[in-house]
């Protein structure tokens, strides 16, 4: 297969998105504009297009799990197809949900996951190996509730009280189950979905109405939120919820989807850990990175995710401590150095680096631009910078944000390229 620079350059100048991966839009795409950015000393191509776009295809149904600050599966999509071939090994340093680990799993790549976060494993690992329905059913309904089980603080102003009993059963059944080694892919699948449907504004989440999923606001703020709308928790049928969750996730995956998911997921590492220092990847073992770091302060993940915290046994300020969120934009060039040279280390050569970040703090700063030497710094030539041009989304409209100019949605990447040797 060609993974040349010189071919990605050929394919991103001449690129037409009805060509890629056998995939049309509703009308013809407009030609890839293509400049030269000069960052310092170094000179690198432009390009400006539409690569990938919601009307592209239709992901897959498993990749419909909420968190903050995520990308498209197209985006990874994309990358994985253009530079890679089944079998090589994908990995991302900032996995958050997952989407670059499933997406490399379903077309038949080898996976590496990281992130500092625990509760990224627990969303990604169990897609990778999804159970069957029936076995999910008999496990769930085979799980009692308890009145003796302590739900630790006080949860009335999200759940019902049956609610809450039933959420509490299932949650000290996980959390036993994970202490005496005795988890299995249908307790993880089970894990999975129910932190996924924690909290949210319809009748398919375990919650009164609140905030989208990919948040949980805090009790104060959610009591506020029930005056205000004069609302109080209904009952919700917390295993029927999962239920039609897990339908929803499995479906339409095709036979090769599943062969691949079989194949890969044994071999599959999942890491947590600082992404500066992760010796258990071997050196020039990985043909294509994929990620989105933390970008400075925008996200608060560990305040989105504490009721997730919560029902996972995790403790939710002690992750938040571990996780970069830095205000200066000197501290996150620091850490970002040091990732890059660990993910030199581990690149192969003639591997890539597809590293998307966005321009923050109402476009005064673009990360792209500050990326770009900490790559060289660390031994990658930059091949080129992506923009990908797209529609705003409902939430980036929810939260005044341009996609194309402001928000972590830019979808702006910097392609880097590890020299072979000789």
């Amino acid at each position: 297969m060609n993974r040349s620079t010189s071919y990605v350059h050929d394919y991103l100048q001449n690129f037409r998105l009805p060509s890629q991966d056998g995939q049309t839009t509703l009308t013809a795409a407009k030609e890839t504009q293509c400049d030269l950015l000069h960052i310092q000393d170094v000179e690198c191509c432009r390009y400006i297009g539409e690569f990938w776009t919601a009307r592209q295809r239709q992901a897959s149904k498993l990749q419909e799990i909420s968190y903050r600050a995520c990308f498209k599966p197209q985006l990874p999509r994309f990358f994985i197809t253009l530079l890679t071939e089944p079998d090589d090994v994908i990995y991302d340093p900032f996995a958050g949900r997952g989407t670059t680990p499933l997406e490399a799993a379903l077309l038949g790549r080898l996976v590496i996951s990281n992130d500092i976060n625990p509760l990224s494993r627990i969303l990604t690992e169990a897609r990778l190996s999804p159970p069957a329905y029936e076995d999910i059913r008999a496990r769930l309904y085979a799980i009692p509730d308890l009145n003796s089980v302590s739900c630790e603080m006080d949860l009335s102003m999200f759940y019902h009280p049956d609610t809450l009993r039933t959420l509490c059963s299932l949650r000290a059944y996980i959390l036993e189950r994970e202490e005496k080694e005795k988890c299995d892919m249908t307790d993880r699948w089970i894990r999975m979905v129910a932190t996924n449907r924690l909290s949210g504004h319809s009748p398919g989440f375990f919650s009164v109405y609140t905030l989208p999923p990919n948040q949980a606001v805090s009790p104060e703020r959610q009591i506020t939120i029930n005056q205000d709308r004069s609302q109080t928790p209904p009952y919700r049928d917390v295993r029927e919820i999962i239920l039609k969750k897990t339908r929803s996730l499995l479906q339409g995956i095709s036979e090769k989807q599943k062969e691949n998911l079989a194949k890969v997921a044994p071999s599959s590492l999942f890491l947590i850990k600082d992404a500066r220092d992760t010796p258990e990847i071997l050196d020039n073992t990985v043909s294509l990175t994929v990620t989105s770091p933390p970008f400075l302060d925008i996200v608060q993940y560990a305040a989105d995710n504490w009721l997730r915290c919560w029902f996972n046994g995790l403790d939710a300020e002690l992750i938040g401590k571990k996780i970069s969120t830095t205000r200066k934009l000197t501290d996150w060039e620091g850490i970002m150095q040091d990732v890059f040279r660990e993910l030199f280390r581990i690149t192969r050569p003639g591997g890539y680096v597809a590293f998307e970040v966005g321009e923050v703090r109402n476009g005064s700063v673009r990360l792209d631009e500050h990326v770009i030497p900490l790559g060289i710094s660390a031994g990658f030539s930059c091949t080129a910078v992506i923009i990908n041009q797209q529609d705003f989304t409902k939430t980036a409209n929810i939260w005044g944000v341009n996609n194309m100019s402001t928000g972590t949605n830019t979808n702006r990447i910097v392609l880097f390229y590890k020299e072979k040797s000789g």
